[in-house]
């Protein structure tokens, strides 16, 4: 089955605008996701209550909106909002950034330095009723540890073009919802676009992960728990094979989450956007501890890259990895991220083994820092990494020859996050 869902988006979306119009007179419905740039008022009058002869107190500041979804230590800004006639209240945010970086031991093609605009985006969202939508459109940059650089139109061409995140988004239920086009994965602890991270860069398991995928997605929140099962093309593939699953416990400022998706049926495609992790699957389990000014989320992953001859794996391999991501925040602004990272992977080069790191049978450890200070819209934020492969196959890891078994990085970035009064002190 090959369809862009982006499209079916858009259709739906007309559909959506048309029945609106037709219900304007009805009463809307419960709204799944309110506003939380337009809240009601926090001190109404009681039931019985003389009416007040002042004017009501205002609602309080608007808030920034659950996505894009960031980690942290960045903050998200409240969002513009804006009459859409049918469509309803509209938000709107961006961001514009730039980041340079610096490394040793590059791969040829690479440099010592580069410099890029890392995101030079929007997104625009309806969150309430039951017919919402997502779109985040624009240019954006993707750098990882232990990979070549790549530059922004290079990325725009090789990924997921200009819109790389677009849904509708249906709630027929206040803790029911379902998603579909274009969806942030399911997998692994780290979003895809850096302002979401902790880091600049994403760390070596995140290189085994798929990043968006295009399907259907169910959510469904129980009391404390949350669940989401989603039928999507894996790593970007356009064959709609993967099935994906996640189930989070929420208590107070823990988080316990499983993940796990999986190719239900060999899939003979590679591409830029498809590795051989396409044919694969991979689970996880992710703890997040989220309280006053720490951020802790240590957590596991296992792939499984089965032999497939149609697309010249002649023997299958493995990786188990574990990573623990750590953000502290300080005073006026400031904060401190950092991520330990340790992943190996089995087979060897005699076995012509799949090769999903340094060559087969490699391992891979890192280290990353990342200072940043955050006013209101604007931030600045360094990476300084670490990176050590282990039993590598010669050409395959660092330098000129692939022969060096450490890399080192500093990465700087810098930008604006566009939404409402962000250069009001009061905020």
């Amino acid at each position: 089955m090959k369809f862009h869902l982006k499209y079916l988006a858009v259709i739906a979306l007309c559909f959506g605008l048309t029945s609106m119009g037709r219900a304007q007179n009805a009463p809307d419905p419960p709204a799944a996701d309110p506003p939380a740039a337009d809240p009601p008022a926090a001190d109404s009058p009681k039931p019985g209550a003389a009416p007040l002869i002042a004017a009501a107190p205002a609602p309080p500041p608007p808030t920034a909106l659950p996505s894009p979804s960031i980690t942290g230590p960045l903050s998200g800004i409240p969002p513009t909002i804006f009459d859409a006639g049918p469509f309803g209240k509209i938000a709107v945010n961006g961001i514009l950034t730039g980041f340079g970086m610096g490394q040793n031991n590059y791969v040829p093609g690479d440099k010592s330095t580069q410099a890029a605009l890392s995101n030079g985006q929007v997104w625009i969202q309806k969150t309430d009723g039951w017919f919402q939508f997502y779109l985040q459109a624009g240019a954006y940059n993707i750098p990882s540890l232990a990979t070549p650089f790549l530059g922004t139109d290079q990325t725009l061409t090789n990924l997921y073009g200009p819109l790389a995140t677009a849904y509708l988004k249906l709630a027929p239920g206040k803790n029911t919802s379902i998603l579909i086009g274009e969806l942030p994965t399911l997998i692994g602890a780290e979003y895809t676009f850096s302002f979401e991270n902790m880091n600049i860069e994403r760390g070596l398991l995140w290189n085994q992960e798929n990043a968006i995928t295009r399907g259907i997605q169910l959510n469904q929140t129980m009391g404390k728990f949350t669940a989401s099962i989603s039928w999507n093309d894996g790593f970007y593939s356009n064959r709609y094979k993967w099935l994906s699953g996640s189930l989070t416990y929420t208590n107070g400022p823990h988080a316990l989450s499983v993940v796990a998706g999986g190719n239900l049926k060999p899939t003979p495609y590679l591409s830029a956007a498809t590795p051989v992790q396409n044919d694969g699957s991979i689970y996880n389990v992710i703890y997040a501890y989220t309280k006053g000014a720490w951020i802790i989320q240590p957590y596991f992953q296992y792939t499984d890259v089965p032999t497939n001859l149609k697309i010249g794996i002649a023997n299958g391999a493995t990786t188990q990895g574990e990573a623990l991501l750590l953000s502290r925040a300080f005073k006026h602004g400031f904060s401190l991220a950092g991520r330990g990272e340790y992943i190996s992977s089995t087979g060897n080069a005699a076995q012509n083994s799949v090769n999903l790191m340094f060559g087969p049978g490699s391992s891979g450890t890192s280290v990353t820092a990342t200072p940043t200070f955050q006013l209101r819209g604007f931030f600045v934020r360094g990476d300084v990494s670490f990176v050590h492969a282990g039993s590598f196959t010669p050409g395959y890891v660092f330098g000129p020859k692939g022969m060096n078994d450490n890399q080192v990085r500093a990465v700087g970035e810098i930008g604006f996050m566009f939404g409402s009064n962000i250069f009001d002190k009061k905020q």
